[in-house]
């Protein structure tokens, strides 16, 4: 699937703004055919956008089920030849889409795009009706898995991830035209042979057996490079100036379906030349040893919840470079891939993570505690779960494989990995990975209840990435048995020869308390955490990144280990730093405050 794109045989229209909205508590509404008429009680939505911070009734914030978007639509008159998508970024967590009267797409899982070919429905220069269901309910077949708990208030949801269940359409929606003969998709990788950049190409098309396929090449100043024919082949770049971290030098590859002279459709695709490799305990970029620095984070903005917006991207790139942070994880699922093209363009690396998240019953919601149900059996997570997240895994890989900011694959986070249901629950889905995509390192994040000796599934691992809260959900408070108990657990992964990343450690930290003595909560105690755990990292030869967690204080459940949500944020949710900024300021870039 390509994104839509403006090219001299493409165009586009992005259906984003402010649309008819319904909320549908009893789920009445495919039996009553909303679709057919305008929304019942409708109200103004803006999309994209979480809907459950644009209200002040606690009601729409706890909302259990579907709920309605609906909006009329003007097909461009110079369309009538080519075909017409629908296009969606993304909807969490599930959707059904209608055009009038006609349902043309279902999609399950949100954070990652869909879309339909709506041709046969529409008319060029003529409206029609888009109406889209959106549900968030979770259950355990869903990635992230969940449960719907009745209640005498009704039916309420639970989930296992530690972060607010935002819910919506929350990235663009797009009409764009393609012809009928045309480009469906293109995976670029590449390779160095001296000073040469190798680049090598694959090209889908739809109704183009007659038709030729030509690649050029241009260069970040549009002057060509290189130029091949073929769906599948490979050129040479001369002289080639390679991606690289902080230095995001970007190629475009115009791929171009041929009748003779005549161009029938085209598409451009940006690709940096850079390899990546694991040596035993190093992780090489272009046969170069890198070390990362930079958070966990997540898409999660007041009001608008976990909707994209390029303007709040911005101020989450500046304070990532002001701190001297070179990475970052998708977590815990598919970012925009706006972000994306953002981290290409300037270097940033990144570790890009499925939604597979919550797959604990030991865990509470990232705080320990069990959950009273078995994680892995036939009626929790089961085979049809680990079909879902299988074809999650390839959909992310299709989506993100031409990024080369995208440096490792993440499949889980913190699941459970010290059970024999884990291992046999996981071992497939590694090899659908790299069955998937042989170029980047495959992982997931392993959890303090399965230490070194004890998982399971880090056997299937090319890197170890490891979440540690030693000085706080372990020792709290006692900094010098955090440190000794971190340094023999870390001695164990140290020896098994693979890289090592710390995705995440850290503490809760009220912003403005201070204490002397440091203890949990103070910003003080947040300064000593991360002191302890570097003192571990910088002992051992095999850490090859530390990445805090979290990059800022986020959204939750409700709870009593949640002051106005998770406060592990090194800046505060509205992107002002904490004093543990400016001591990551001046370890990772040298600079005093």
């Amino acid at each position: 699937m390509l994104r839509p794109q403006d090219t001299a045989t493409r165009e586009t229209k992005c259906l984003s703004g402010m649309w008819d909205f319904a909320f549908d508590a009893e789920d009445r509404g495919q039996i009553e055919e909303w679709f057919a008429h305008p929304l019942p009680g409708h109200t103004e939505m803006a999309v994209p956008a979480s809907y459950q911070d644009l209200s002040t009734d606690p009601a729409i914030r706890d909302h259990v089920g579907p709920v309605w978007y609906q909006r009329e639509v003007r097909i461009p008159r110079g369309w009538a030849d080519d075909r017409v998508i629908l296009h969606f970024e993304s909807a969490t967590h599930a959707a059904t889409v209608w055009v009038d009267d006609v349902e043309v797409v279902s999609h399950s899982g949100g954070y990652l795009p869909f879309e339909a070919d709506i041709t046969d429905y529409v008319h060029a220069g003529k409206k029609c009706r888009l109406t889209v269901r959106v549900d968030n309910r979770l259950s355990f077949q869903t990635i992230p898995p969940g449960v719907i708990v009745d209640s005498p208030d009704g039916p309420k949801q639970k989930y296992w991830h530690d972060f607010f269940n935002y819910a919506g359409i929350h990235r663009d929606v797009w009409l764009y035209s393609r012809p009928q003969a045309h480009i469906e998709d293109v995976t670029i990788t590449t390779d160095i042979d001296g000073d040469d950049g190798i680049v090598t190409w694959s090209v889908l098309s739809h109704d183009a057996d007659s038709l030729s396929t030509k690649v050029t090449i241009f260069d970040a100043e549009d002057r060509m490079v290189a130029e091949e024919t073929g769906a599948s082949a490979q050129a040479r770049i001369p002289s080639v100036h390679l991606w690289q971290p902080g230095q995001g030098y970007l190629y475009e590859a115009e791929i171009s379906l041929v009748d003779g002279e005549q161009i029938v459709d085209s598409y451009r695709q940006t690709f940096g030349v850079r390899t990546i490799r694991v040596d035993g305990t190093r992780l090489l970029i272009n046969n170069e040893p890198v070390y990362l620095t930079g958070f966990g984070m997540h898409e999660d903005h007041q009001t608008i919840g976990k909707a994209h917006n390029d303007a709040l991207m911005l101020r989450d790139a500046a304070c990532l470079e002001w701190i001297g942070a070179n990475s970052l994880r998708t977590s815990h699922y598919p970012y925009s891939e706006h972000v994306l093209d953002y981290a290409d363009r300037h270097g940033l690396l990144v570790i890009d993570e499925t939604p597979a998240v919550g797959m604990n019953m030991g865990l509470g919601g990232g705080i320990f505690g069990a959950q009273g149900y078995t994680t892995f059996s036939p009626e929790t997570i089961n085979g049809e779960t680990q079909k879902v997240h299988a074809q999650v895994i390839r959909d992310l890989i299709a989506r993100d494989k031409n990024h080369p900011s995208v440096i490792i694959w993440s499949i889980a986070n913190e699941p459970e990995s010290e059970t024999e249901a884990a291992e046999n629950y996981f071992r497939p889905l590694f090899d659908v990975a790299r069955e998937a995509d042989s170029t980047r390192p495959v992982s997931f994040v392993n959890v303090m209840l399965a230490p070194y000796g004890k998982c399971r599934v880090s056997q299937f691992s090319d890197i170890f990435l490891l979440n540690r809260y030693y000085g706080w959900y372990v020792d709290t408070g006692d900094l010098d048995a955090a440190e000794r108990h971190w340094r023999e657990e870390m001695a164990g992964w140290a020896s098994e020869n693979k890289p090592i990343i710390i995705t995440e450690y850290g503490a809760d930290t009220m912003p403005g308390l201070h204490q002397i003595p440091a203890q949990p909560w103070s910003e003080e105690y947040q300064i000593d955490v991360l002191q302890m755990n570097e003192r571990v990292f910088d002992s051992f030869d095999a850490v090859v990144g530390e990445q805090i967690w979290n990059f800022a204080d986020f959204a939750t459940t409700s709870g009593t280990m949640r002051v106005g949500g998770n406060r592990k944020g090194i800046f505060t949710r509205d992107r002002q730093p904490k004093s543990a900024a400016f001591h990551l300021r001046k370890r990772w870039r040298g600079i005093e405050q």
